[in-house]
C-alpha cells in the first residue's frame, strides 16, 4: 500500500511542482504590481478627480490615514485585474498538453476576448458613474445641500460599480460553455427571458447609482448582451465548442 501511495505521489509530482512555480511567479509579479500602484497612487488619484471635476463638489478626507488606505486598496486592484488574465494564461498552459489543437485555439481566443468584454463594461460603468455623479451634484446644488464627498466612499463607489459591470460583462462567454456543455439549451434561456431581465434589473439595482435613469443605463447593455447570447448559440449551434 505504502509503494502504491508513492507512485501515486512521484507521478504528479511534476505536475505539482509546476503548479506551485506558475503559483509563486505570480505571486511575485502580484507583489511587485501592488508596490507599484501603491507609490502610483498620487498620479492614480489626480487623473480621476480630474476626470469627475465636477462643479460645486468639494471631494475631501475624512481621516489623517485615509490616503495609506487608498493606497493599499489602488494597490490590490491594479494587482488583481493585472494578473486576471495572467492567470488565465498560466491555466491554458498548464493544460495545453491536454488539449486538443481545436481547444487550444478556443481556450486562447477567450483569453482577450474576456480582457476586452471586462475593459468594456468597466469603462461603461465608469461614464455612466460620472454622468450620475454629476446629475446627483446638480440636484444637491439645486435645492441647496452643499456636495462634500468622501473620497474613500466616493472612489470605492466608482470602482465597485465599474468592476462588477467589467464581471457582468462576461457572461455571454460563460453562457455559451455552460449552453455547449448541455447544462441548458437555448430554448430555456428564450423561455426565461422575463425572469432574468427582472434579475438583472434587481441585480444592477444594487449597485450605486441607485437613480432610475442609471438603472436603466446599467441594465440595457446587460440584456442585450443576453439577447445576443441566444442569437449567437441559436445561429452557431451547431458548431461544437466543447469535444
Amino acid at each position: 500500500m505504502t509503494d502504491k501511495i508513492k507512485s501515486f505521489i512521484l507521478k504528479f509530482t511534476p505536475y505539482l511542482d509546476d503548479i506551485r512555480n506558475r503559483l509563486y511567479r505570480l505571486a511575485i509579479l502580484f507583489t511587485i504590481i501592488f508596490i507599484a500602484g501603491f507609490f502610483l497612487t498620487k498620479s492614480i488619484l489626480k487623473f480621476t478627480l480630474s476626470f469627475f471635476n465636477i462643479n460645486n463638489v468639494v471631494i475631501a478626507t475624512t481621516s489623517p490615514f485615509q490616503f495609506a488606505d487608498l493606497s493599499i486598496n489602488i494597490g490590490l486592484f491594479l494587482a488583481f485585474v493585472i494578473c486576471c488574465p495572467i492567470l488565465e494564461y498560466n491555466i491554458y498552459m498548464f493544460l495545453r498538453p491536454a488539449l486538443t489543437g481545436k481547444e487550444r485555439m478556443i481556450f486562447l481566443s477567450l483569453i482577450p476576448l474576456t480582457i476586452v468584454l471586462f475593459v468594456i463594461g468597466f469603462l461603461y460603468g465608469f461614464f455612466i458613474m460620472y454622468y450620475a455623479l454629476v446629475l446627483l451634484a446638480q440636484i444637491n446644488d439645486f435645492i441647496g445641500i452643499q456636495n462634500i464627498w468622501d473620497i474613500g466612499m466616493f472612489l470605492s463607489q466608482i470602482v465597485s460599480t465599474s468592476t462588477l459591470l467589467g464581471v457582468l460583462f462576461q457572461f455571454p462567454i460563460i453562457f455559451t460553455f455552460i449552453i455547449r456543455s448541455g447544462l441548458i439549451s437555448v430554448e430555456s434561456l428564450r423561455e426565461k427571458r422575463r425572469i432574468s431581465v427582472l434579475i438583472i434589473f434587481i441585480f444592477t439595482s444594487l449597485l450605486p447609482p441607485t437613480d432610475g435613469l442609471s438603472l436603466i443605463a446599467m441594465a440595457l447593455p446587460l440584456i442585450l448582451l443576453y439577447e445576443f447570447t441566444i442569437y449567437a448559440n441559436s445561429k452557431f449551434g451547431k458548431l461544437e465548442i466543447i469535444n
